[in-house]
């Protein structure tokens, strides 16, 4: 059974696990060792069934945090999850059933739908073209672009100053 939590830095280090290194699209999850080691760190088994449908939810949920697919894209990760209710000191406390090499997949689902319904819009993807990573906007006025402002903040202001400059000139 598996606890129904928001779980914002599971889900993050998920979608971030395909970055750009040197130009170059990598995962990290792609080493079957490495992806094992991942998983069972982050909670899960660290089987390769559980790996199969943690890449399943991760290629869907980037699919829709980058506005290329509707949320219907994840209902095969959600098929066949059960939920159930439970009463304990007054208060009603969910549970999802699936089997066990599911449930990383669904953690991630679900924080993603906690994270859209209680702050929508503040998951997105890094506003650098270049970059793959993802971010979730915590600043007060939600106006962050970048996965990380010293690397793609700072590339993307350097650009920027380096065409004005460039137009001024020219």
């Amino acid at each position: 059974m598996l606890d129904i939590r928001s779980d914002d830095s599971f889900l993050l280090a998920l979608l971030n696990t395909t970055p750009v290194i040197d130009g170059k699209p990598t995962d990290t999850l792609a080493d079957a060792a490495r992806a094992r080691q991942w998983l069972a760190g982050a909670g899960g088994l660290g089987t390769d069934a559980e790996l199969k449908h943690v890449l399943e939810a991760r290629a869907a949920l980037q699919l829709v945090v980058r506005g290329r697919q509707r949320a219907d894209v994840l209902a095969p990760v959600l098929s066949g999850a059960a939920l159930h209710p439970a009463i304990n000191d007054g208060e009603i406390k969910w549970t999802v059933s699936v089997p066990p090499e599911r449930e990383l997949a669904l953690r991630a689902i679900l924080t993603w739908d906690a994270l859209t319904k209680n702050s929508p819009g503040r998951l997105r993807p890094c506003a650098n073209d270049e970059c793959h990573l993802f971010l979730i906007d915590r600043s007060k006025a939600g106006t962050a672009r970048w996965c990380s402002m010293a690397i793609c903040g700072n590339r993307m202001k350097a650009r920027r100053h380096y065409q004005k400059s460039r137009d001024a000139l020219g």
